[in-house]
């Protein structure tokens, strides 16, 4: 599955869950998402890492990085941004440097 495969099925999943809740998806909703679902992945890590009350849980911590991921890829197809070619811009072109 490519990037672009997962974030066409995470965008499907969206629109169900969206009109199943009946969820105004506003101009910023997917920004503000994404950092409310980086809060949950951040308090499940300080608990797992014992800075935190409570017992951390690997799965939970597991699927809070699955929403953040979703999230993101749901934020890029609201700002137009082609997640696939920024990360082989950004990233990817470290494999292969031009000399």
């Amino acid at each position: 599955m490519t990037i672009k495969d997962l974030q066409d099925a995470v965008l499907r999943i969206s629109d169900i869950y969206a009109r199943e809740h009946n969820i105004d998806r506003d101009r910023d909703w997917a920004l503000l998402k994404l950092q409310e679902e980086l809060g949950e992945l951040t308090a499940e890590h300080l608990r797992l890492s014992s800075r935190a009350r409570g017992e951390g849980n690997p799965q939970a911590q597991a699927d809070e990085a699955a929403d953040v991921l979703g999230m993101l890829l749901i934020y890029c197809d609201h700002a137009g941004i082609d997640i696939e070619a920024a990360m082989q811009r950004k990233w990817l072109s470290w494999l292969n440097p031009q000399t």
